[in-house]
């Protein structure tokens, strides 16, 4: 049985009529981007709720990746995860820069920091990790590696908005952390993203290279690229914020029922939770194993034939696509773990508007 009094019933986002005061002062301005008022608004509300000393806007986390990549002068070999978004790794190959894969953990599906060392070469100039599904990847010996080999890091924390680890905001850690902010995101602004950097003359280069490098109207020194936020974007950034706190407690208690509800199921496997503390319950991973009567795929038709939407993420690996699967690093035998998690993991619907009749019922599919 499910006990329904852990279930939030409060509102976890204001009403969307409560945007409409935030465009007529768009309106009145007359600003609609280029770092209007409500960017730096935003900008400024999210670095006291992240508890970051910078945090640069950006259009989207696409470009924020290819940014930070610029901003380091990242070149040659970057070593990351074959199990992420394909963002992570295209943003390498917009940049001209080889993406070597390795290994992932098998409790967290972050990258393994003990398969790391062994693919570092000559060539080799950064770490790329991801926060997979908003868990903290271990930051400690990452960042121990990247010392000994004079690394540079930066974190692909498009699931990590509002994370906290032993040491504070798993933002702060490694050179640079870029974040989603898009429609399907915890925090969102429809579409968005930022990168998160230690200090203002690191966010003053950020800055310039999201727009078009210029910095006068007569003066441009560096090939930037159109990356800015617009002031609409920002506004409903705002907005959203304002609605945060009680969109984390409505997924939290989404999270615990399912873990309460499937921790008997045969063949279903939960990923251990990361703490109140520190998870911000962005998804719902389970993975399924051959002890379950179904394959994966077969309780991901089951589910979309009953009207649920599952997600297969992340499947296929990044390395199954053309562009990635002649790299030697992308190699089956390199990535058992990975491979594996791919072929079982299955996103359960996570979200604040989720109602109770709804979750019953993915969960009835699921133990019948």
């Amino acid at each position: 049985m499910i006990h329904k009094s852990i279930y939030v019933t409060e509102p976890a986002m204001p009403p969307l009529e409560e945007f409409i005061p935030y465009l007529q002062k768009i309106w009145e301005t007359k600003i609609l981007t280029n770092g209007g008022p409500f960017h730096q608004q935003l900008e400024a509300a999210l670095c006291t709720y992240l508890m970051v000393k910078h945090i640069s806007l950006f259009a989207n986390a696409t470009i924020a990746l290819v940014t930070a990549l610029q901003t380091l002068r990242i070149t040659g070999e970057v070593i990351t995860t074959p199990y992420s978004f394909v963002a992570t790794a295209h943003s390498l190959l917009w940049n001209g820069i080889k993406p070597v894969f390795v290994d992932i953990c098998p409790k967290t599906l972050n990258i393994d920091p003990s398969k790391i060392e062994s693919a570092i070469t000559p060539q080799t100039t950064a770490i790329m990790p991801v926060h997979c599904y908003g868990h903290p990847c271990d930051v400690e010996a990452i960042q121990k590696i990247a010392d000994i080999y004079n690394l540079k890091v930066i974190y692909d924390a498009a699931h990590a908005f509002g994370v906290h680890g032993e040491s504070g905001s798993v933002l702060g850690h490694g050179d640079l952390s870029v974040l989603s902010f898009h429609a399907t995101k915890v925090f969102n602004t429809f579409e968005g993203g930022a990168i998160v950097c230690p200090d203002a003359k690191i966010k003053q280069r950020i800055d310039n290279l999201k727009n078009f490098g210029i910095v006068s109207e007569v003066r441009v020194v560096a090939p930037g690229i159109n990356g800015k936020m617009s002031e609409i974007n920002a506004a409903f950034g705002m907005l959203q914020l304002n609605g945060i706190e009680a969109a984390l407690r409505k997924r939290m208690a989404i999270d615990t029922i399912y873990r309460e509800q499937l921790s008997g199921v045969p063949g279903i496997r939960c990923l251990q939770s990361a703490g109140e503390k520190v998870a911000n319950y962005s998804y719902f991973p389970i993975l399924v194993g051959p002890e379950y009567p179904l394959k994966r795929d077969g309780l991901y038709d089951k589910l979309a034939q009953n009207g649920i939407h599952a997600r297969r993420y992340f499947y296929p690996l990044i390395t199954e696509f053309p562009m990635y699967r002649s790299l030697p690093s992308a190699a089956h035998s390199n990535l058992p773990v990975a491979i594996k998690a791919a072929n079982e993991v299955l996103c359960l619907p996570i979200y604040p508007d989720l109602l109770m009749a709804e979750l019953e019922k993915i969960i009835n599919i699921i133990k019948e």
